[in-house]
Protein backbone atom coordinates (compact mmCIF):
# COMPACT_ATOMS: atom_id res chain seq x y z
CA UNK A 1 0.00 0.00 0.00
CA UNK A 2 1.28 3.41 -0.71
CA UNK A 3 -0.10 6.65 1.38
CA UNK A 4 1.04 10.01 -0.74
CA UNK A 5 1.27 13.02 1.44
CA UNK A 6 -2.21 14.53 1.97
CA UNK A 7 -3.30 11.07 2.52
CA UNK A 8 -5.39 9.85 5.58
CA UNK A 9 -3.06 9.03 8.45
CA UNK A 10 -2.56 5.30 8.62
CA UNK A 11 -3.47 3.85 11.90
CA UNK A 12 -1.24 1.83 14.07
CA UNK A 13 -2.31 -1.85 13.02
CA UNK A 14 -1.44 -0.86 9.65
CA UNK A 15 2.24 -0.42 10.03
CA UNK A 16 5.29 -1.55 12.14
CA UNK A 17 6.97 0.07 14.84
CA UNK A 18 9.79 1.70 12.84
CA UNK A 19 10.30 3.86 10.35
CA UNK A 20 12.68 4.00 7.17
CA UNK A 21 12.71 7.68 6.22
CA UNK A 22 14.32 9.06 3.30
CA UNK A 23 15.12 5.21 2.22
CA UNK A 24 15.92 5.19 -1.66
CA UNK A 25 16.48 1.84 -2.33
CA UNK A 26 17.17 0.59 0.64
CA UNK A 27 14.01 -1.08 1.71
CA UNK A 28 13.59 -2.60 4.77
CA UNK A 29 11.33 -5.89 5.57
CA UNK A 30 8.64 -4.91 8.11
CA UNK A 31 9.29 -1.58 8.51
CA UNK A 32 7.07 1.71 7.19
CA UNK A 33 10.05 2.96 3.92
CA UNK A 34 9.10 6.44 3.48
CA UNK A 35 10.61 8.52 0.42
CA UNK A 36 10.58 11.38 -2.10
CA UNK A 37 10.16 9.30 -4.70
CA UNK A 38 7.47 6.44 -5.40
CA UNK A 39 10.43 3.43 -5.47
CA UNK A 40 9.44 -0.17 -5.74
CA UNK A 41 8.88 -0.72 -1.88
CA UNK A 42 8.23 2.18 -0.68
CA UNK A 43 5.39 2.44 1.64
CA UNK A 44 4.88 6.48 1.87
CA UNK A 45 5.39 8.94 -0.53
CA UNK A 46 6.09 12.00 1.35
CA UNK A 47 8.37 15.16 1.12
CA UNK A 48 9.76 15.96 4.51
CA UNK A 49 10.05 20.16 3.56
CA UNK A 50 6.31 20.08 2.74
CA UNK A 51 4.76 19.59 6.27
CA UNK A 52 3.41 17.28 9.01
CA UNK A 53 4.00 13.25 8.38
CA UNK A 54 0.95 11.09 7.57
CA UNK A 55 1.54 9.16 10.75
CA UNK A 56 -0.29 9.97 14.48
CA UNK A 57 1.82 10.84 17.37
CA UNK A 58 3.82 8.32 18.86
CA UNK A 59 3.69 6.01 16.03
CA UNK A 60 7.12 4.29 15.98
CA UNK A 61 9.66 3.40 18.77
CA UNK A 62 12.76 3.27 15.94
CA UNK A 63 13.28 5.75 13.21
CA UNK A 64 15.84 5.45 11.26
CA UNK A 65 16.89 8.96 9.19
CA UNK A 66 20.01 7.75 6.49
CA UNK A 67 21.60 10.42 4.23
CA UNK A 68 18.62 12.22 4.49
CA UNK A 69 18.42 15.30 6.93
CA UNK A 70 21.45 17.18 4.67
CA UNK A 71 18.74 17.35 1.77
CA UNK A 72 15.68 19.57 3.77
CA UNK A 73 15.46 22.70 3.74
CA UNK A 74 14.00 23.30 7.28
CA UNK A 75 15.61 20.79 9.53
CA UNK A 76 13.72 22.27 13.11
CA UNK A 77 10.89 22.12 10.95
CA UNK A 78 11.24 18.30 10.25
CA UNK A 79 13.34 17.03 13.48
CA UNK A 80 9.89 18.67 15.47
CA UNK A 81 7.71 16.03 13.19
CA UNK A 82 10.10 13.00 13.72
CA UNK A 83 10.17 13.42 17.43
CA UNK A 84 6.24 14.15 17.22
CA UNK A 85 5.52 10.53 15.80
CA UNK A 86 8.23 8.79 17.98
CA UNK A 87 7.10 7.43 20.96
CA UNK A 88 8.23 8.20 24.64
CA UNK A 89 11.66 6.30 24.99
CA UNK A 90 11.45 5.56 21.61
CA UNK A 91 15.10 6.03 19.50
CA UNK A 92 16.04 8.36 16.43
CA UNK A 93 19.10 7.16 14.55
CA UNK A 94 20.85 9.92 12.39
CA UNK A 95 23.62 9.59 9.87
CA UNK A 96 24.78 12.71 7.74
CA UNK A 97 27.71 14.17 6.11
CA UNK A 98 30.53 15.51 8.43
CA UNK A 99 31.64 19.06 7.62
CA UNK A 100 34.85 18.03 7.06
CA UNK A 101 33.89 15.17 4.31
CA UNK A 102 34.69 15.77 0.64
CA UNK A 103 30.88 13.92 -0.10
CA UNK A 104 28.61 16.70 1.31
CA UNK A 105 29.67 19.52 -1.68
CA UNK A 106 29.56 16.83 -4.22
CA UNK A 107 25.81 16.09 -4.21
CA UNK A 108 24.24 19.35 -5.21
CA UNK A 109 21.18 18.82 -3.27
CA UNK A 110 22.42 18.85 -0.18
CA UNK A 111 21.54 21.93 1.75
CA UNK A 112 24.02 21.59 4.98
CA UNK A 113 26.60 19.06 6.76
CA UNK A 114 27.00 18.50 10.17
CA UNK A 115 29.25 18.50 13.47
CA UNK A 116 29.34 15.98 16.11
CA UNK A 117 27.19 18.86 18.23
CA UNK A 118 24.47 19.88 15.89
CA UNK A 119 21.54 18.17 17.19
CA UNK A 120 22.85 18.63 20.74
CA UNK A 121 20.76 21.69 19.93
CA UNK A 122 17.47 19.15 19.60
CA UNK A 123 18.16 17.67 23.25
CA UNK A 124 16.86 18.91 26.81
CA UNK A 125 20.18 20.24 28.45
CA UNK A 126 22.12 19.46 25.92
CA UNK A 127 25.45 21.33 25.81
CA UNK A 128 24.36 24.84 23.89
CA UNK A 129 21.65 25.04 26.44
CA UNK A 130 19.52 25.89 23.78
CA UNK A 131 15.66 25.21 24.79
CA UNK A 132 14.26 28.81 24.33
CA UNK A 133 15.16 27.91 20.31
CA UNK A 134 12.16 25.17 19.70
CA UNK A 135 8.85 24.01 21.26
CA UNK A 136 10.03 20.21 21.61
CA UNK A 137 12.78 18.33 23.07
CA UNK A 138 14.66 14.75 23.01
CA UNK A 139 15.32 13.71 26.36
CA UNK A 140 18.78 12.49 26.04
CA UNK A 141 21.37 11.48 23.13
CA UNK A 142 22.20 7.49 23.30
CA UNK A 143 25.05 7.00 20.30
CA UNK A 144 27.50 10.33 19.73
CA UNK A 145 30.29 9.36 16.75
CA UNK A 146 31.90 10.60 13.68
CA UNK A 147 32.88 8.14 11.44
CA UNK A 148 35.70 8.30 8.96
CA UNK A 149 36.06 6.42 5.81
CA UNK A 150 37.15 2.74 6.17
CA UNK A 151 38.85 2.11 2.66
CA UNK A 152 42.61 0.23 1.94
CA UNK A 153 44.45 3.46 1.21
CA UNK A 154 43.45 5.06 4.09
CA UNK A 155 44.78 3.02 6.68
CA UNK A 156 44.81 5.35 9.48
CA UNK A 157 40.96 5.94 9.64
CA UNK A 158 40.36 3.01 12.14
CA UNK A 159 43.05 4.45 14.76
CA UNK A 160 41.89 8.15 14.01
CA UNK A 161 38.28 7.42 14.63
CA UNK A 162 38.77 5.40 17.59
CA UNK A 163 40.82 8.02 19.43
CA UNK A 164 38.30 10.78 18.56
CA UNK A 165 35.64 9.06 19.92
CA UNK A 166 37.25 8.39 22.47
CA UNK A 167 35.01 10.89 24.49
CA UNK A 168 33.31 14.54 24.14
CA UNK A 169 36.31 16.45 24.30
CA UNK A 170 38.42 14.60 22.10
CA UNK A 171 35.75 14.75 19.22
CA UNK A 172 35.33 18.82 19.91
CA UNK A 173 39.17 18.90 20.02
CA UNK A 174 39.40 17.09 16.69
CA UNK A 175 36.74 18.98 15.16
CA UNK A 176 38.43 22.55 16.54
CA UNK A 177 41.74 21.69 15.49
CA UNK A 178 44.45 21.13 12.50
CA UNK A 179 43.05 17.13 12.52
CA UNK A 180 39.69 17.95 11.04
CA UNK A 181 41.96 19.21 8.05
CA UNK A 182 44.49 16.28 8.05
CA UNK A 183 42.22 12.91 8.68
CA UNK A 184 38.60 14.33 6.87
CA UNK A 185 35.19 13.30 9.13
CA UNK A 186 32.75 10.89 6.45
CA UNK A 187 29.57 10.71 8.78
CA UNK A 188 28.17 12.32 11.71
CA UNK A 189 26.32 9.37 13.69
CA UNK A 190 23.58 10.22 16.57
CA UNK A 191 21.12 8.72 18.43
CA UNK A 192 18.53 10.61 19.77
CA UNK A 193 15.51 9.78 22.66
CA UNK A 194 12.57 10.86 23.05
Amino acid sequence: MTVSSGAAEMTPAEHPRKLNVGCGHLIREDWVNLDLAPLPGVDVVHDLDSGPLPFEDGAFDYIECLDVLEHVRDMPAVMRELHRVLAPGGVLHIEGPHFTSYTWPTDPTHQRAFAINTFEFFVEGGLHDRGYYFDFAFSGTRLRHIAFQQVFFLPWNRVVEWVVNRNRKLQGFYEASFMARLFPGHKVVYELVR
